[in-house]
C-alpha cells in the first residue's frame, strides 16, 4: 500500500495546491509593475497577521536570515544584548548575537519550561546598560509557546527594545505586535503562510529604526535602510525570490479568506488532537502543561522505542515524516508539525501511522486507540462549540 506523503515536521509545511498553481507561471520582472503590486498587497497582508502599523520588510532569506537582521541592524560589537532561552532555537538567537560581538546576558530555563517574566525583569534590572532583549515565541526544539504578552511587556516597561523571534508561530499563533510593545518580529515563509522556504518577513517599530541609526554592526544584504528604500519603490534592494513571492502571495489570500481566528482556532484544535493521540500511545508530552504550542507537538516515546527507527519506518512504509529531537534531544523525542495546511484528517493519518508502527517495532498492539483519542478530542471540540 502506498500514501502520499504527510510532511509533519515543524516545517517546511506542506504547499496546498492553490499555493503550488500560483508558481506555475512565467517569470516576471522584479523591477517592474508586476511585482510591485504583489509586494505591496503581501506587505499589506503581512501587516494585517502581524497587527502592526509599522514597516514590514521582505528579505529574501530564511528566518534565520530575518533574525540575523535584527542583530545585524540593533546591535554594536560590545552591547549587552539579554537573550531569553528555554530551547535550540533560542540557543541559535544567543549565537547570533555572540556572532556580531555582543556580550550576551544568557537567561535560561530549562528545556520544556517556559521563560517566566519576573525573571526577565530581574535580569534586565540588573543589566540596565542591555538594550535589547531577544525573546523567542514558539520554541519548535521543544514544543513550547512562550508567554509572549508579558515578556514583551516586561522589557517594554524596562525601556528595551523588544525583539521577537516568531518564524514559527506567526500566522498560526495569534500575536498583537503593536499593542504587546513588541519593535522587531520576525517570521519566515515556509510556516504558517503555506508557502515555500525562501522570505523572511521583519517588522520594524520607530523605536528600532532609531536604534538602527546608531548601531554599528557591519551590514549589507540585511541593511534594513537599503530594504525599506527599495520597498518604498515596490521593489527589494536585491533580487528576490519570486516564485516564493507568489506562493506567499496566495498564501496569505487563504489565510483572509478562512479568518484569522479561525485558523487560530483550527490550530489550536489540531494541537490538542495531537496531543491526545500520541498520548494515548504511550507518548509523554514534553513542554510544561498550559505552554503547550499549537503548531508542534514534543513528546518522549514509550520505553522501549527507537525514535531512529520509528522515524524511517513512518517514512518508509506510510508516507509520514515527523522530527526528531534536535541537540541534547536528538534520539530521545518525536516532534509533530501541525501549522499552515492541516486538518483533521491529516492528524489522524499521522496517529494511524504511528500506531500501526508502534505494533511492527513489538512497543503496543495496534488497537485503534490513538484514533479513537484524536477523534474524541475533535469531537469534544465540536460538541463543546455548539
Amino acid at each position: 500500500m502506498t500514501f502520499q506523503t504527510q510532511l509533519r515536521i515543524p516545517g517546511p509545511t506542506p504547499l496546498p495546491e492553490r499555493v503550488v498553481r500560483s508558481m506555475n507561471r512565467p517569470m516576471i520582472d522584479h523591477r517592474g509593475p508586476e511585482f510591485a503590486a504583489i509586494l505591496a498587497e503581501v506587505t499589506a497582508g503581512a501587516k494585517r497577521v502581524f497587527k502592526t502599523k509599522n514597516d514590514l520588510l521582505l528579505l529574501t532569506s530564511s528566518g534565520t536570515g530575518g533574525l540575523e537582521s535584527a542583530v545585524a541592524n540593533l546591535v554594536s560589537p560590545g552591547d549587552e544584548v539579554v537573550v531569553a532561552l528555554c530551547g535550540n532555537f533560542g540557543e541559535r538567537f544567543a549565537a547570533l548575537a555572540s556572532a556580531y560581538g555582543a556580550d550576551v546576558v544568557r537567561l535560561e530555563f530549562e528545556w520544556g519550561q517556559p521563560v517566566d517574566a519576573g525573571d526577565l525583569e530581574v535580569i534586565l534590572q540588573r543589566h540596565p546598560k542591555a538594550r535589547v532583549v531577544l525573546l523567542t515565541h514558539n520554541e519548535t526544539s521543544t514544543g513550547l509557546t512562550n508567554p509572549l504578552r508579558e515578556l514583551a511587556q516586561t522589557a517594554r516597561s524596562a525601556e528595551r527594545l523588544v525583539v521577537v523571534d516568531g518564524v514559527s508561530s506567526i500566522s498560526s499563533i495569534d500575536i498583537e505586535t503593536d499593542a504587546w510593545g513588541i519593535d522587531v518580529a520576525v517570521s519566515g515563509s515556509q510556516k504558517g503562510w503555506m508557502a515555500p522556504p525562501g522570505l523572511a518577513l521583519v517588522s520594524v517599530s520607530e523605536r528600532a529604526w532609531v536604534q538602527q541609526a546608531k548601531a554599528r554592526s557591519p551590514r549589507f544584504y540585511f541593511d534594513w535602510k537599503e530594504a525599506k528604500t527599495w520597498a518604498d519603490k515596490g521593489m527589494t534592494p536585491f533580487t528576490p525570490a519570486v516564485p516564493v513571492a507568489f506562493a506567499l502571495q496566495e498564501g496569505l489570500r487563504m489565510l483572509e479568506e478562512e479568518g484569522l481566528a479561525n485558523v487560530y482556532e483550527r490550530h489550536a484544535r489540531l494541537a490538542r488532537a495531537t496531543q491526545a493521540g500520541l498520548q494515548a500511545l504511550g507518548f509523554q508530552l514534553f513542554a510544561q502543561d498550559g505552554y503547550r504550542s499549537n503548531t508542534v507537538t514534543s513528546a518522549l516515546p514509550p520505553a522501549g522505542l527507537d525514535v531512529a527507527a520509528l522515524r524511517k519506518l513512518l517514512d518508509t512504509k506510510y508516507g509520514v515524516v515527523i522530527a526528531g529531537g534536535q541537540a541534547k534531544m536528538t534520539g530521545k523525542m518525536v516532534r509533530v508539525g501541525h501549522l499552515g495546511a492541516v486538518a483533521e484528517g491529516d492528524v489522524v493519518q499521522v496517529i494511524w501511522a504511528m500506531e500501526q508502527a508502534l505494533e511492527e517495532l513489538d512497543i503496543a498492539p495496534a488497537d485503534g486507540r490513538g484514533v479513537a483519542a484524536v477523534t474524541a478530542s475533535v469531537q469534544g471540540v465540536a460538541a463543546a462549540a455548539r
